[in-house]
This record gives C-alpha cells, structure tokens and sequence, in this order.
C-alpha cells in the first residue's frame, strides 16, 4: 500500500479521520506506524497529502488529513479488454487502475468461457476493491470506470466506429504487423484479448474500424504481463 486511501465515511469531523481493518493492519505491521508519525494518504476522487497519527486504540488509527495535491494525470487511454479468468481478471484491473487508466471496456470473445461472466468478480463491490489496490499501488485516487459488452460483432459493427474517430486505436495480436510504438502523446484505444488472443475473425473487425494490430516481439506473455508491458510502451 503505498497511499493510504480514504472515503468519506472515514472522516469523523473535518480534517480528522479513522481507519480499521486491512488498512489499518497495513499500516501497522508493514508501515510500523506509531502516534506522531505519517501516512501519505489520498481521498478517493480527491486531491493526495499526508495524515499524521494522533492514537492508535484497539487497532483503530485517528488521523491528522491534510491533502493538497492534486493527482497524477490519467493515461490517455481507454483499454478494450476481452473478459478474463477471474484470477486474471482482478490482476488486470489492478494494474491498468496503477498506471492510470481510467477507463475499461470489457467485451466477450470467441475465447471467453462463458462462464466467466457470472462471476462475483464482475459485482461492484468487488470490483471497486480491485480498483482501490490499484489506486493504492500507483499513488492515485480518481477511480475507473468499467463498462461491459456481450456480444463481440454487435459491439465492433456498430459502436466501434463512433469510439474509434479521432484516436490511434491499436489492438494487441502476436501476429501484429508492427512492434508496439512508443511515446505516444494523444488519445487512444488499445484492445488486449484473451489469453491466447483475439481470432484473426476478431483481428479482421478491429482492423475495418481503423485499429492497427501490433505486436510485441517473439515472446508470449500473460494477459496482465502484457498490458503492463504496452502501456509502459506506449505512453
């Protein structure tokens, strides 16, 4: 935990905070937090500062907020992602929410199970924590948003186009016909599959929307990997 987030039912009077629970566990055993000392904190939605320890009773920490800084800028992307294992899952959200994106469409493909879907992964409350470790690892608090999509063609025929104009769309593919670009400064949707990747029929429909598929190197890696690896890439 690396910025110790907090909501509004947190605060107990203005400027004053409390925390239990697995936030205040971390805190204690693996930041050795003491009376008088801090926490880099941040409000979710808000701005990032420090918190000052004023008790410690029963394992409940009261907090001194004062939090003036703004947060680091989003990515500006918006990442296209085929449904994944729940395992999976949870790591992709996670990182994607620590580099800073913002937003997520999760779609179905022809290598979805089915199953997937009706996972609890996919409940707000679950996804929300997914999104609160990201936030926590990468020092931010704006939170994603995530939208789903069942069905593939409907999706890529008829939304595709309107989300596509005016932004570099780029979809992952081993079989990419160019290697992952770098230091790009503009608006842009990056689709990443399923592990073992987007058919060439899925390919086909991002490429008659304008995406370029794009590769990167020999080496095939897992799903949450390889998003880290393209937007550590790209941007």
């Amino acid at each position: 935990m690396n910025l110790l987030l907090l909501n509004e039912n947190d605060f107990i009077s203005p400027g004053q905070a409390a925390i239990d629970g697995r936030r205040a566990e971390h805190a204690l055993s693996i930041l050795k937090t003491a009376p008088g000392g801090t926490i880099r904190t941040g409000i979710i939605d808000g701005n990032i500062g420090t918190s000052t320890v004023t008790d410690i009773t029963a394992g409940r920490i009261t907090m001194e907020v004062s939090c003036h800084e703004p947060p680091p800028p989003p990515l500006p992307v918006t990442l296209i992602c085929a449904m994944q294992r729940p395992k999976t899952f949870k790591k992709l959200l996670q990182c994607g929410a620590a580099m800073g994106v913002k937003k997520f469409i999760v779609i179905e493909c022809w290598k979805v199970d089915k199953s997937y879907w009706d996972s609890p992964v996919l409940k707000p409350e679950s996804l929300r924590e997914q999104f609160l470790l990201g936030l926590e690892q990468g020092c931010d608090t704006v939170m994603p948003e995530l939208e789903t999509r069942r069905r593939f063609r409907p999706f890529a025929e008829d939304e595709l186009p309107g989300i596509t104009a005016g932004r570099l769309a780029l979809v992952a593919h081993p079989n990419g016909e160019i290697r992952c670009p770098t230091g790009i400064d503009r608006e842009t949707l990056l689709a990443v599959g399923p592990e073992g990747g987007f058919t060439d029929y899925e390919v086909g429909k991002f490429v008659e929307t304008g995406f370029t598929p794009i590769n990167l190197g020999p080496r095939i890696m897992r799903t949450e990997f390889a998003l880290a690896a393209l937007l550590g890439r790209i941007f």
